[in-house]
């Protein structure tokens, strides 16, 4: 496929079939994650990835129960897909790179930052899995972990201390019809010119 086919085909998908994904393609979609840029290189991420219906019915058992979580029509959907991924983002890990020899910084104060490139780099990762997705002809949906949540998803899946879940990819075969609309149904995509400033705001 086309990059730029990839791109414009690019969407959140809420609903899935009940056709397995080829472990080979999840081994693709993870693999090209790791070739998002870090800042010093560090790569300070940890994918978790539930491929079993085991795995991914311990994942929704956590949220049983909430009548706010529940309340979404676009959760049933969800519940489909046959892959889950869990990207999590290591802090310590840029805060300890950082204070190499080689970058000149002898603490690890995170005042440094300005900007938090753990999250920033992970989020980068995430958008080449979005799009491996696209050019194996799959759907996926980053979604978030809800707050309240976080400690039993930790927990359940024995996330270590340090490292942050900063949200979840589902994967699988898009079902062709269904699903809960998402806001682009809504809403237009602003035009270029709305966007961009060029010398000046």
């Amino acid at each position: 496929m086309e990059f730029e086919d990839v791109v414009r085909r690019r969407k959140m998908v809420r609903k899935y079939t009940s056709d397995p994904v080829d472990p080979a393609v999840v081994d693709r979609v993870l693999r090209n994650a790791t070739r998002a840029p870090s800042a010093g290189f560090t790569q300070g991420w940890s994918f978790l990835v539930l491929d079993t219906p085991e795995d991914t019915a311990r994942y929704w058992d956590i949220f049983v129960g909430d009548e706010e979580w529940e309340a979404d029509g676009w959760l049933r959907g969800m519940r489909t897909a046959p892959v889950l991924v869990l990207p999590c983002a290591s802090k310590a890990a840029y805060l300890s790179r950082y204070a190499e020899g080689d970058k000149g910084w002898t603490d690890e104060d995170e005042a440094r930052w300005p900007m938090p490139y753990w999250y920033m780099d992970t989020a980068m990762a995430v958008m080449l899995m979005l799009q491996t997705v696209v050019d194996q002809e799959l759907g996926a949906c980053y979604f978030g972990v809800p707050p309240r949540h976080e400690a039993e998803v930790r927990t359940t899946f024995g996330i270590p201390d340090g490292w942050d879940p900063i949200g979840v990819v589902s994967i699988g075969h898009p079902a062709p019809t269904g699903g809960a609309k998402g806001s682009p149904t809504r809403r237009p995509r602003k035009p270029v010119e709305e966007i961009v400033h060029r010398g000046s705001w």
